[in-house]
């Protein structure tokens, strides 16, 4: 195996900072132009030199000029002159598909997010053997379903279902939520408390308190809140009887003929 030996730094391009300045203020403003921050050996023959960008805006970032000589040529060229963002620049941030940056909440009215074919957290009502399925096969999974009465075509895949557990459990309504770790008891013994059918009903319910936070909402059963079922207040909480009216014996009215 043949192993190429590390370029080897050349005098003349390592020291041409002065040709590399020069270069870069034909094009920029002397006053965005700061001191010289070192060099990087790109190459045999190749150095970038880096300089320090003073613009507004541009905090962190660095003016890079690429230099070079030829073979047996004692002037150095310049190559090219670019902006490149250093180790503290500020910079966007990567990009996200539009897919991928939607959140729950996002959906307007009429809005329509249409699931893929082959999305994970989908399985066909029924199995269809281990082959994959092509456009023309999954269509007919479909009407085959809906003539068999099946109703759905696709149904929830144990991925899909183990997203939605972790999704649940790590959200509001989990047991990590900042109501349940105040509450006075869990979810589990609220009778407000409704039970899932299902491989979930061991985690979830439905929770069915009308003054609750998460009315009709699915809650970990070590979920909890104020409003669980048995929540009794202590005597000193308790809202105090009235006093006994007083009558005004000496009023008046209370005097025929007067």
């Amino acid at each position: 195996m043949r192993t190429l030996a590390r370029a080897k730094a050349d005098s003349a391009v390592v020291n041409a900072i002065d040709v590399a300045r020069a270069a870069l203020l034909e094009d920029v403003d002397t006053a965005d132009v700061g001191e010289h921050l070192g060099h990087e050996i790109e190459g045999e023959r190749l150095v970038t030199h880096l300089f320090a960008c003073e613009r507004r805006g541009y905090a962190g970032w660095r003016w890079s000029v690429t230099v070079t000589r030829a073979s047996r040529q004692k002037a150095v060229t310049v190559d090219e002159i670019v902006l490149v963002p250093g180790a503290e620049a500020i910079v966007a941030p990567s990009w996200v598909p539009y897919r991928e940056r939607i959140k729950p909440g996002d959906l307007s009215p009429g809005d329509l997010l249409p699931v893929d074919d082959d999305d994970p957290r989908l399985v066909p009502t029924y199995s269809f053997g281990d082959d994959p399925l092509d456009q023309d096969a999954k269509a007919q999974v479909r009407h085959v379903a809906r003539d068999l009465g099946l109703g759905r075509s696709r149904t929830l895949s144990p991925e899909g279902r183990e997203l939605a557990a972790q999704r649940w459990y790590e959200g509001t309504g989990g047991p990590s939520a900042p109501i349940a770790q105040s509450a006075p008891d869990k979810c589990t013994t609220c009778g407000f408390l409704m039970r899932l059918n299902g491989p979930l009903a061991e985690l979830f319910g439905v929770c069915a308190n009308g003054d609750a936070n998460d009315d009709g909402r699915v809650v970990s059963l070590d979920h909890g809140c104020g409003a669980h079922s048995e929540v009794r207040l202590a005597k000193k909480h308790e809202p105090q009887p009235l006093p006994e009216p007083l009558v005004d014996d000496l009023a008046s009215d209370n005097y025929e003929g007067f």
